[in-house]
């Protein structure tokens, strides 16, 4: 009987099957672990059946990624913005042309 409680990020090995799965969510009010295997397949188990798996805490594998066909370089700038020097570029530049409205409204 397994006596580990789920925690979403971590990683957990099957003892039985051997395959490595992440919990991804934690849905209390269906009461279900929400989990995606090594391969990127997504399932879940209520919270009866995560007990009687039979289960070890695991390290994120290094290829984890894998399934997702992300890189090295996709993690490294992922959260970052770019933001350029001039935010407006050529308009900028553009002169306003005068708009006559009558006598008593210009626009520029």
């Amino acid at each position: 009987m397994n006596t580990l409680a789920p925690e979403v990020s971590a990683w957990y090995q099957d003892v039985v099957s051997g395959s490595l799965f992440e919990v991804v969510a934690i849905d209390e009010a269906s009461d279900t672990i929400e989990i995606q295997m090594l391969d990127g397949a997504v399932g879940e188990y209520d919270s009866v059946t995560w007990r009687q798996l039979y289960l070890a805490p695991a390290e994120a594998p290094e290829d984890w990624r894998s399934p997702y066909e992300l890189t090295v370089e996709d993690s490294l700038d992922s959260d970052s913005v770019h933001i350029p020097e001039n935010l407006s570029g050529a308009l900028s530049e553009i002169e306003p042309d005068l708009m006559d409205f009558g006598d008593d409204f210009h626009i520029y």
